[in-house]
């Protein structure tokens, strides 16, 4: 037994846990209404073999010991013929199939069996027995409650014993045959009826869950609509909000809640806004003030320089200079002023432009900055055409390739590539210097991101670089056209990857 409940255990941990609420509760009812279904019907079934075989005890008290008796001992009061009758035992008055035996010295000396026809004089009434059935019915306890024993040739009896008229012991017995097939009858009726209800009550029962929990599955539509949408920028419209139930239900309290918390998250997000305005607007306004004076200081530095009267050195160091941070911080606020018009969403120009003829372009540009570095070309035999704004893709790669000379040693090997996909024509920087540093490749695309010290240790050009904006131009140019950047960095290798709509369709 212990091993069966271990094997059944063991078959139980093997089923596929449910996974969703509503699967666990439809799975919680069902099993709860199986074990209370078993339980009634092994009650049932107990009782009913209780009630049966108690019935079949006092039908044994009731039927005494007449057949055994009459094995052994004849009738005086009877006939010739009724006692030849009796030599095979008297079946009158005796149920069919009773069963009879008389023990001498707990040694059966005769046994029999009523047929299921008593008329028939020629049945034999004797039953063979094997030494087994005779130990159980010389275990049969004398004046004491009825038993069940197994016969081989007969199969499960009630036996009752008594002592006989000459000191021997008579045993009755009455099949149980009739009680096993009441119970079995039970048993097939209630696992019919419990089946049937435990299929009607999972079906309905996964209705009932499903309906109850309805609220709860539009809380999570609600829910996912809400993580689907752009929240890192830009103005937000949260979805409408999900419907709420009874509150003081749970489901009703979940929702009641979620939509609170919606609701100060979209007052969040309109005050995230608002003052992304507010920043966007003084940067647009004090990068549109500040170029006429930049601008100025720049020409009057430069209008020194060209003074013909002798200067002294150290005026025309401090002019130069001027002149020089005077320009750094013109490129600075024409910088800001573009992310500033990107973030407006101004509208770039499209156009068709030749990306073959804006690298050679680049490169030689670059190439002329930086002649100790090693340029190379990889570009399909046929002209490479997106549609977009040419001047802003060329920003784009004198960054990019701008990036790569100020940050890598001298005689670094910078190549630049144009691949054409069917869904995106890529460009490719790749530099075999020391790489970005892990720590900074997270935001690398970031404004006002530097990472010039430490490129720098790796022999490097110790440049002052700018102010950061470069790469965080690049993806905001190649995001206005619809496209993606994207760095792989480790030592010994870098590559930055702007990918662009084939066709250039925003």
């Amino acid at each position: 037994m212990g091993r069966a409940l271990r094997a059944v255990g063991r078959w139980v941990r093997r089923l596929p846990r449910p996974h969703t609420l509503r699967a666990r509760l439809t799975a919680g009812l069902v099993v709860l209404l199986a074990v209370s279904c078993a339980a009634v019907g092994v009650a049932a079934v107990i009782e009913l073999d209780g009630f049966l075989t108690g019935r079949l005890d006092q039908q044994l008290t009731e039927v005494g010991t007449q057949f055994p008796a009459s094995l052994e001992h004849k009738d005086q009061t009877l006939t010739d013929h009724d006692a030849d009758d009796r030599e095979r035992g008297d079946t009158r008055r005796q149920a069919p199939h009773t069963f009879g035996a008389r023990l001498v010295d707990g040694v059966v000396t005769n046994s029999g069996v009523v047929p299921a026809d008593k008329d028939d004089s020629t049945t034999d009434l004797k039953v063979p027995l094997t030494a087994r059935d005779r130990r159980e019915l010389a275990a049969v306890p004398v004046g004491g409650t009825a038993r069940t024993i197994h016969l081989s040739s007969l199969g499960k009896y009630r036996v009752l014993a008594a002592k006989g008229r000459d000191g021997d012991v008579m045993i009755t017995g009455l099949p149980l045959e009739s009680v096993e097939a009441a119970v079995h009858r039970l048993e097939a009726v209630a696992a019919i009826v419990f089946g049937a209800a435990l299929l009607i009550t999972g079906f309905a029962g996964a209705l009932w869950v499903r309906w109850s929990l309805r609220p709860l599955s539009r809380v999570a539509a609600t829910a996912t609509r809400v993580s689907e949408l752009p929240l890192a920028s830009g103005e937000v419209a949260l979805p409408s909000r999900a419907p709420e139930s009874d509150p003081r239900s749970e489901v009703g309290q979940v929702a009641g809640a979620f939509n609170r918390m919606l609701g100060h998250v979209e007052d969040a997000l309109t005050h995230r806004h608002a003052s992304e305005e507010r920043l966007r607007s003084f940067a647009a306004d004090a990068s549109h003030e500040l170029r006429t004076p930049v601008a100025s200081i720049r020409g009057h530095a430069e209008l020194a320089l060209l003074h013909p009267d002798p200067v002294p050195p150290k005026v025309n160091r401090a002019l130069e200079r001027i002149a020089a941070e005077s320009a750094r911080m013109g490129v600075m606020v024409d910088e800001m002023l573009l992310l500033a018009r990107l973030d407006a969403g101004r509208p770039l120009e499209r156009h068709p432009v030749d990306l073959t003829r804006l690298v050679l372009d680049a490169v030689a540009d670059a190439r002329a900055a930086g002649p100790d570095h090693r340029w190379a070309l990889q570009l399909p035999e046929d002209p490479v055409t997106v549609t977009g704004d040419a001047h802003r893709l060329q920003q784009v790669l004198a960054n990019l390739l701008a990036n790569a000379r100020l940050h890598t040693p001298v005689g670094t090997k910078v190549t630049v590539a144009v691949e054409t996909g069917v869904d995106a024509t890529s460009l490719v920087v790749h530099d075999d210097g020391p790489g970005v540093p892990a720590e900074v490749q997270p935001g690398v695309f970031e404004r006002f991101t530097r990472a010039d010290r430490r490129r720098a240790e790796g022999g490097g050009a110790a440049t002052g670089g700018g102010a950061g904006l470069g790469l965080s131009i690049v993806a905001a140019v190649t995001e206005a056209h619809g496209g993606s950047v994207g760095l792989e960095s480790r030592p010994g290798s870098t590559t930055f990857t702007v990918k662009l709509p084939s066709g250039g369709s925003a």
